[in-house]
């Protein structure tokens, strides 16, 4: 009886040990588990929308607006977020659109499959740091294979453009040709300029018939309903700044001396405005306001003028028609130097039907626009969200090269990772494991929204793959049949898959190392020092 109460009483306090342990390690542990939580909670607003057959995402404000989309981006964008840890992840994703583009859905698919078997692997015991150390070896080796695999694009008359852009995308064959043809257009040299951005070319309109032309479209009206709705073969000025006369302190203009130097603005003012318009010079865009003085003699004159222009669309406006911005100092150049700053038009006039003006025939740099329209405005808004996502893929792959989409290049990625793992010693080998499966979650999520066993297909692929060596056998959507993407024309950007791959590595590793959150002060009071 003595021996049976001692054996109780051994293993009810060894079963009260391991329970304080087990409650030290989920106190430790909590923050982690409460961040990977949070970035599960914004994996799954986008994991349904990935591949062909993903499904649209409906976004409602508290006022009832109601956005439809599929776009990631736009999903993460508008989500309404409190966590910290998920704000982390909304960041990276925007970063990656910042960077490239697309691919915001691919970042944070993998940044969510990473932490969640990071988090797998640290609740057995293996230590944060090592997982950590693991994942970033991973993250570098699996970046160099991308780079490694990536197929050249040197023409952009190359027919696999059209792939690149069509998958981007999603299916639309007649945007895809839209925004082809602009970077055709605009060509290999402009299109690798690092600070040329190809989705700045798209513009969209209720109503309007989709298309792309040379020129620019303007999303303003002309000053005044009495100026010109057209304007042909026409010198252009554009004023960085406000046309006005320049100003003179109220304390200053009540002195006889400030009175007359007032004066002498206003006609020094009126002989600027005069200058141009003798120049032939009728269109005018202004960065600022224009006053009353100078609104009534253009409009007697029939310039068509342009207020109060953002400064991207004067750098676009300089670019296609050849002119010079100038500050309000630059009016009281004389005509020859003016005329140095002048740009050419050939025709620039208000749209009624879209509300906008339109610049052809310039006489700067190539310009090429990519109108997209539709009948309501809510299509039409993700009919332009399309249309970016197609064009910025364009150009990253004009930039970087290709490679097979589909999710077949993080599958044979995957196994390169595994092999490399065997290499890997001590606990860290487990965070390399966490890359290996992630990079396995862009095809599982594929298949999954295709409404195909992502077990039984992704072991076909699997098996492909090593059978032929071959990176780019995945699964068609369609029929399930594993098939060549490359052949197939499912291709995706060099630098999509690069820099998403990266993004998520990074974000990965700031949320596990987060031991603890705690609240700022929101006293607005700046830390003193001391206690």
């Amino acid at each position: 009886m003595y021996m049976v109460m001692e054996t109780c009483y051994k293993d009810s306090m060894y079963m009260s040990n391991n329970k304080q342990k087990w409650s030290e390690q989920e106190d430790r542990h909590s923050t982690l588990l409460s961040n990977a939580q949070a970035v599960r909670a914004v994996t799954a607003a986008v994991e349904g929308t990935l591949g062909p057959k993903g499904l649209d995402t409906m976004l409602v404000s508290r006022n009832g607006d109601v956005i439809v989309t599929n776009d990631g981006v736009t999903i993460l964008d508008l989500m309404e977020i409190t966590h910290p840890a998920a704000k982390m992840l909304i960041n990276i994703a925007r970063a990656q659109q910042d960077e490239i583009g697309d691919g915001t859905t691919t970042a944070t698919l993998l940044a969510g499959a990473l932490v969640q078997e990071a988090c797998a692997h640290v609740q057995t015991g293996v230590p944060v740091t090592r997982v950590i150390e693991g994942i970033q070896q991973g993250i570098s080796r699996a970046l160099e294979e991308i780079q490694a695999r990536s197929r050249p694009l040197e023409q952009v008359d190359d027919p696999r453009l059209l792939q690149v852009a069509r998958i981007a995308g999603r299916e639309h064959g007649d945007i895809a040709s839209l925004v082809v043809k602009a970077a055709q257009l605009m060509g290999l040299e402009k299109l690798r300029d690092p600070s040329f951005r190809l989705s700045e070319m798209i513009v969209s309109s209720v109503g309007a018939t989709s298309e792309v032309f040379h020129g620019l479209l303007l999303n303003k009206q002309r000053m005044s309903p009495h100026m010109p709705e057209k304007v042909e073969k026409t010198w252009v000025f554009l004023l960085d700044d406000a046309l006005e006369a320049e100003g003179i302190d109220e304390e200053a203009l009540r002195t006889e001396t400030g009175f007359q130097t007032y004066l002498q603005y206003k006609e020094e003012f009126r002989q600027s405005v005069r200058r141009l318009i003798d120049l032939g010079v009728r269109f005018i865009c202004t960065g600022r306001g224009v006053s009353p003085v100078a609104e009534e003699m253009l409009t007697e004159a029939g310039v068509f003028v342009v207020q109060r222009v953002s400064s991207r669309d004067m750098r676009r406006l300089a670019d296609y028609t050849g002119a010079r911005p100038v500050k309000r100092t630059g009016l009281h150049k004389s005509p020859d130097e003016l005329k140095k700053m002048l740009g050419w038009c050939a025709h620039v006039y208000q749209d009624k039907r879209m509300d906008m003006i339109r610049l052809e025939g310039g006489h700067g740099k190539p310009m090429a626009t990519i109108l997209v329209g539709a009948t309501t405005a809510e299509v039409v808004g993700e009919r332009a969200r399309i249309a970016k996502d197609a064009a910025s893929s364009v150009q990253a792959a004009v930039r970087g090269g290709i490679v097979p989409g589909g999710g077949a290049l993080e599958l044979y990625i995957s196994r390169v990772i595994e092999k490399y793992r065997e290499k890997v010693r001590g606990m860290a080998a487990y965070g390399v494991d966490a890359v290996a499966k992630a990079l396995r979650r862009p095809i599982t999520q594929i298949v999954l929204n295709a409404g195909f066993n992502p077990l039984e297909k992704i072991e076909d692929a699997n098996a492909g793959q090593i059978h032929t060596n071959c990176d780019s056998l995945a699964i068609d959507c369609e029929s399930g049949e594993v098939v060549d993407m490359m052949k197939r024309g499912v291709l995706d950007p060099t630098l999509v898959k690069y820099h998403a791959l990266k993004a998520a590595g990074e974000v990965a590793v700031a949320v596990l190392r987060i031991q603890t959150i705690v609240r700022m002060r929101s006293d607005g009071m700046e830390d003193q020092g001391g206690f």
